[in-house]
């Protein structure tokens, strides 16, 4: 034990000030219900200590590319964080949660080349967290959040959605191999209907459950892009996004496009297989009318 206690601390805690009790990294695509998931994280951390590396840059050391802090579940300050990192989380304090979030990425695009977290030592991390969620309301709220950006063409909009889409892909792959490669996935539809998938997860990453509600509607990327006068996690209709958006000419043609890709297919069948029925029916119409002059 004694030469457990005299071994040095390693030079990312001492970066980061403090020695966490916990830390997660988590992965997941936007529209996801990332930061729902991160607050309700934060909610149960110990004691309420934790400090939550936002929307880290891929392939970069998380304690010096995130886009935002938060210690203790509130918002401090970036540019201080940018110079003295410490002063920043030492209200934390040893035996916080540290959570450090990737957006629109997933392991699956990286290599023993390139890491996701850089230089950083990645056995640090206690667990490795995906959060994915059912590919129709995924899509129809990504879309849905792209179409509020009056500068945004079409061509821009749909290009963003095709290729977070191909991401979504090969993390849905890494889902399905979650056990076996030491994974947690969280399911954000499952999360939002089941407090007792929520109090399952919450053992499973090694936490005591403290607040497992849904919380608060979180800010982040503009908070919910379809009922923005929402409040509280529980109010808002998730599971029905993409009937809500089933009239718009252009989810209609991404459903088209999907419909027609054979690996997200066979991924969703896999994971999501009503979603995979769906698109196969979808595939069966024909995408623009048929008449005499076609």
């Amino acid at each position: 034990m004694a030469a457990a206690l005299d071994m040095p601390m390693p030079a990312e805690w001492q970066a980061l000030g403090l020695t966490p009790g916990l830390s997660l990294r988590v992965f997941g695509m936007r529209r996801s219900g990332n930061h729902a998931i991160l607050s309700w994280l934060q909610r149960n951390a110990p004691r309420g200590r934790s400090v939550f590396l936002n929307n880290c840059k891929p392939g970069t050391d998380p304690l010096h590319s995130s886009r935002g802090i938060e210690v203790n579940g509130k918002h401090a300050s970036q540019k201080l964080a940018k110079r003295d990192l410490p002063k920043v989380t030492r209200d934390a304090g040893d035996g916080a949660l540290l959570l450090v979030s990737y957006e629109d990425t997933s392991p699956a695009e990286f290599g023993i080349s390139r890491l996701p977290s850089g230089g950083f030592n990645e056995t640090l991390f206690s667990h490795n967290v995906l959060i994915y969620r059912s590919f129709l309301n995924w899509s129809a709220s990504l879309l849905k959040k792209v179409q509020a950006n009056s500068g945004y063409t079409l061509v821009r909009r749909n290009g963003i959605v095709l290729r977070t889409m191909d991401s979504y892909i090969r993390l849905l792959g890494l889902v399905r191999q979650a056990q076996e490669l030491g994974l947690v996935a969280i399911c954000y539809d499952r999360w939002m209907r089941s407090s007792e998938y929520r109090g399952e997860l919450l053992q499973q990453i090694g936490l005591v459950a403290q607040d497992n509600s849904l919380g608060e509607v979180q800010s982040y990327g503009g908070g919910s892009s379809f009922q923005k006068q929402a409040r509280s996690a529980s109010e808002l209709q998730t599971d029905t996004r993409w009937q809500q958006m089933q009239g718009d000419a252009e989810y209609q043609a991404l459903l088209h496009l999907a419909a027609r890709d054979p690996a997200l297919l066979n991924e969703l069948e896999a994971v999501f297989p009503e979603d995979a029925a769906f698109l196969k029916s979808v595939a069966q119409q024909q995408p623009l009318p048929q008449g005499e002059g076609a």
